[in-house]
């Protein structure tokens, strides 16, 4: 019998500091900013665990103060961070964020290269608590942090589908973590094919696969064994289409206020992911994705504004 705790959700990923400014300007001229944790994985972990699921995020930290941080966001989330390893090696990544301006995307600086996170390899796979998992959620992220890093989502998902789990997939765009775009969208395809649920923006849907309507990126992922895939359409909401040929849109949630966009799409999966595994159609999932999605936009830093139970409401 396993010790481990049971699980909704297991992800895995890089955390970063995350310093953003507190003043509008060139961040060269910021003198003053604001600590918080980041990383796509990480923002996907917060907004399902703030709406009541068991949720475990497997890491590298450095053994310095970030990593510290990043422990005690984890610990505040109540995300489970026994597959967190302390690297005494490697440090922990940050980043520098603009205050951005009218909605628009904020200027972002990465200084994270040969972090503890960009180590991680299948010395860090622990099968039993992935079989205590009922779901596995993948991003474009860790997979392009090193070979080692996208080695280990390969094995992720592939552990994953033989042991029954369902697996979902966003592949969050990171060109300048890959060599050449060439070797970006092959091997981003490749990890793609693994999982049930596939949820690109339609612009990155475009460059993944060269075909520009919905619909037909959406059977190109299909066609592989995919069984949903659901496309971020911006302002035109959220576009759907199942193995069983169901498809559907579902509109946007129209936002007066748009005071920052990173973390839209974490907050649109975290909506997705939640309401499939409790149940829900997928339309009512794409429904749901576009309310987290909007709120997350609302607030500054990139979880911020995730919903927990009773602020999301019934939908």
């Amino acid at each position: 019998m396993s010790n481990q705790p049971l699980l909704d959700v297991i992800t895995y990923g890089e955390a970063m500091v995350m310093f953003v400014a507190t003043e509008f300007g060139e961040l060269s001229e910021i003198n003053h900013f604001a600590k918080r944790a980041a990383g796509a994985e990480l923002n996907v972990a917060i907004g399902l665990a703030r709406l009541g699921l068991e949720v475990a995020w497997l890491s590298r930290v450095g053994h310095d103060s970030f990593g510290k941080f990043i422990l005690q966001q984890l610990a505040k989330e109540n995300i489970h961070s026994e597959l967190v390893t302390i690297d005494s090696r490697y440090p922990t990544g940050f980043q520098l964020k603009s205050k951005a301006v009218n909605g628009t995307d904020p200027a972002v600086e990465y200084f994270r290269k040969g972090s503890a996170a960009s180590h991680l390899s299948l010395v860090d796979f622990n099968p039993d608590a992935f079989l205590n998992a009922r779901h596995l959620h993948l991003s474009g992220v860790a997979a392009a942090l090193s070979d080692s890093t996208y080695q280990l989502s390969l094995h992720f998902a592939d552990f994953m589908r033989t042991a029954g789990k369902t697996v979902s997939f966003d592949p969050n765009l990171r060109p300048t973590l890959w060599k050449s775009e060439q070797e970006m969208v092959y091997h981003l395809n490749q990890l793609a094919f693994k999982a049930d649920w596939v949820l690109p923006g339609i612009k990155e849907g475009y460059i993944l696969t060269g075909l520009t309507s919905s619909e037909a990126i959406a059977d190109f992922y299909l066609e592989q064994g995919v069984k949903a895939v659901i496309i971020k359409l911006g302002e035109q909401g959220a576009y759907f289409k199942d193995h069983q040929g169901n498809q559907g849109t579902a509109p946007a949630c129209f936002i007066e206020n748009v005071v920052d966009t990173v973390g839209a799409g974490d907050g649109f999966a975290v909506g997705v992911i939640s309401a499939l595994l409790e149940g829900k159609t997928l339309q009512q999932a794409v429904e749901r994705g576009n309310r987290i999605g909007s709120l997350a936009i609302q607030a500054i830093g990139d979880s911020e504004g995730l919903p927990n139970r009773a602020q999301l409401g019934e939908i």
